[in-house]
């Protein structure tokens, strides 16, 4: 994980990747097991429907990850721009 990502944002993405884990064992015992108990239409609609979150929940992971780089980088150049101007904060003119 990211050094300077918060441990909410690391909670959400534990989640995202093990709800993508569940959807793809569900997926698979239905792809593997479900010809005994369900018509074919119906597995492939199940099937399509649980892989297709499970990408979606490996998906999210990596798209939190890029966001969290990018406001980390902000908040860098904003603290470089601070930086540059003294650290101190000028009174406004009136």
């Amino acid at each position: 994980m990211e050094p300077g990502m918060d441990d909410k944002t690391k909670k959400r993405i534990y989640m995202f990747y093990a709800a993508g884990v569940v959807n793809l064992l569900i997926g698979a015992y239905i792809l593997f097991f479900g010809r005994n108990f369900l018509p074919e239409d119906k597995i492939t609609m199940l099937i399509l429907f649980f892989l297709g979150f499970a990408a979606i929940d490996f998906w999210m992971p990596v798209m939190m990850k890029k966001k969290a780089a990018q406001d980390q980088a902000r908040l860098e150049a904003q603290r470089r721009a601070m930086g540059t101007q003294g650290g101190q904060s000028q009174p406004p003119k009136t």
